[in-house]
């Protein structure tokens, strides 16, 4: 087997052929390098048979279209892909052979709603379904995007041989593939957990689309050819959690306060700002929200600091479900300058728990 890595940056593009009949496939191909992968291709006396897509991506542009129009190849891609040039639809367990080369689709659904995993005699092509070490997976806030399908996935990917090499669609940091075995012990989206407590863990995490990831999503519907149909900035970290976040917010150490002393400084005499960063239905949930409390989800507060702009210089309690999206908003505010910036420590549920005062 032919293997290789086709591209300079964090996006990864895999060129798979057989040495025998000289059968190539391009694994998650990026638009602005299909004149690259074409020299490659006539070079090495390859023919490409299948491009595959393993999922619509957002934060770059798809090259399979363009590669068709080229080489006359299969467009692969899952059955609940959108995309309108896809010329053959897969599904899960859907095997077929690349020479003397077997690969097998496994639906791992999570960060899309067609995500698949490739499956090869000694290695599996991830997506954005699982990346390497301490980088995780890829987001699961994204358009389509589902975190209790993506434990349904992530325990499908668990029970694969631990032999097999883990190549991700994405690699922001220079992390090396290594074996499923090794992700097991060092990838915390692979640590055991209950299924609610592996939602709650990713939904703690959320941060929505950047603007500009939908207009790529739309040109990847679209089937552009053009390598300027959408804006896209260069070396962000996209489809990693937080990874629209600005630059340096990440890095952002933010206070804790505990609930008991929410109440207290509610009923004092200069009470803090609350700031609800929930979805907008979550506050009329079992939950409720504290009273008075302002909502700007996290998901849109970098847009809407204005809102709060005239309360900057008082104290602000950042408040979410548990504390995962609160503490994702108080680096946004600390970002923005904000100075007294503090996370409710358990969020709502804690607040519930303790029998304080909810309003529905």
């Amino acid at each position: 087997m032919i293997f290789e890595q086709l591209n300079p940056g964090s996006c990864r593009t895999y060129l798979i052929a057989d040495e025998q009949s000289r059968q190539a496939m391009l694994v998650d191909p990026v638009l602005e390098h299909v004149e690259d992968y074409l020299k490659a291709l006539d070079q090495r006396k390859l023919t490409l048979i299948h491009v595959v897509d393993t999922h619509t991506h957002a934060d770059h542009i798809s090259g399979g279209a363009a590669l068709k129009d080229h080489t006359h190849c299969e467009y692969v891609m899952h059955a609940k892909a959108p995309a309108r040039c896809v010329t053959f639809h897969v599904t899960d367990g859907f095997e077929c052979h690349l020479g003397n080369i077997p690969v097998k689709i496994l639906a791992t659904p999570g960060h899309t709603k067609d995500s698949v995993t490739l499956i090869l005699p000694d290695r599996i092509l991830t997506g954005d379904a699982l990346f390497l070490d301490d980088a995780g997976a890829g987001r699961t806030d994204l358009p389509g995007g589902d975190a209790g399908e993506h434990w349904d996935s992530i325990q499908r990917i668990l029970g694969l041989p631990e032999h097999l090499v883990v190549y991700p669609g994405h690699e922001y940091r220079h992390r090396q593939p290594s074996s499923l075995k090794e992700q097991k012990s060092r990838n915390p989206n692979l640590q055991r957990r209950t299924k609610q407590a592996y939602i709650d863990y990713l939904e703690g995490l959320k941060l929505g689309p950047a603007d500009w990831m939908k207009e790529v999503l739309k040109a990847n519907y679209a089937c552009a050819r053009d390598p300027k149909a959408a804006w896209i900035p260069v070396d962000v970290p996209a489809c990693e959690v937080k990874g629209t976040l600005a630059v340096g917010a990440n890095d952002q150490q933010v206070a804790a306060i505990p609930i008991e002393q929410v109440k207290l400084a509610l009923a004092g005499d200069t009470p803090p700002l609350v700031l609800d960063v929930r979805d907008p239905h979550e506050l009329t949930g079992e939950l409720g929200h504290i009273t008075g409390a302002t909502n700007i989800p996290v998901t849109k507060l970098a847009q809407r600091l204005g809102e709060i702009e005239p309360q900057r210089e008082k104290e602000i309690v950042t408040v979410c479900k548990s504390g995962g999206r609160a503490h994702t908003a108080a680096q946004i505010l600390m970002q923005a300058g904000f100075p007294r910036v503090h996370v409710m420590v358990g969020g709502m549920t804690a607040w519930k728990q303790a029998g304080y005062p909810v309003a529905l």
